[in-house]
C-alpha cells in the first residue's frame, strides 16, 4: 500500500469475509426474491458465492469491470463485460464500495438492480441499497486473496531485546 490516500490497513481474513457475507445474505433475505446475482469481478465473486449459496441462488452472472490497476490505486474505469437488460430483479454484488466510481458505472448498466457490498466506505455508500461493514475513507481493506502468511518476528526480535 503506497497510496498516501490510505493511512490505516483494516487485514480481513477468510472467516471475517464469509462471516460478513453471511450476514450481508440474513439482511438481504428480507428484500428477496431476486432472479439472480450479478458478481463484480473480481471482488465480488467470493461474496457472490457465498450469498449465492446462503440465498438458495443458482443463476450467476459477472459484469467484469477493472478500477484498480496498480494494486492500490484506482483509476480509470474499464467495462471488460456488461450483462443484458436493465437489472430488474436482480442482485448486484460486490466486495466493496470505495469512491463509487465502479459502482456507479454497474448502476448505469443496470440500474432497476439491488446493489450489495460486504463493506461500504462514506464517498461510495450512497451508491449501493445494502451493506454490511462501513470503514472510513483512508482505510486500506486487504482481502484474503491479496494476503498470504508468514513468519512474524516476536516483539522481543523486533525492539531488539535479544
Amino acid at each position: 500500500m503506497t497510496d498516501p490516500a490510505y493511512n490505516k490497513v483494516f487485514p480481513v481474513s477468510w472467516e471475517e469475509l464469509h462471516r460478513n457475507a453471511r450476514a450481508l445474505a440474513w439482511r438481504l433475505s428480507e428484500v428477496l426474491p431476486f432472479k439472480g446475482i450479478v458478481a463484480v469481478t473480481r471482488g465480488g465473486l467470493v461474496p457472490a458465492a457465498i450469498i449465492a449459496r446462503e440465498l438458495e441462488i443458482r443463476l450467476i452472472d459477472t459484469v467484469c469491470i477493472a478500477s484498480y490497476h496498480d494494486y492500490d490505486r484506482q483509476g480509470q474505469v474499464d467495462v471488460l463485460k456488461s450483462v443484458p437488460g436493465d437489472g430488474e430483479g436482480w442482485l448486484i454484488v460486490d466486495d466493496l464500495v470505495d469512491t463509487g466510481d465502479t459502482a456507479k458505472h454497474v448502476r448505469k448498466m443496470l440500474p432497476k438492480a439491488h446493489f450489495a457490498t460486504v463493506y461500504a466506505k462514506p464517498a461510495g455508500r450512497p451508491t449501493v441499497d445494502t451493506f454490511i461493514t462501513e470503514v472510513s475513507q483512508d482505510t486500506w481493506i486487504l482481502f484474503p486473496w491479496d494476503q498470504e502468511p508468514q513468519y512474524a518476528k516476536p516483539v522481543a526480535e523486533l525492539r531488539g531485546k535479544t
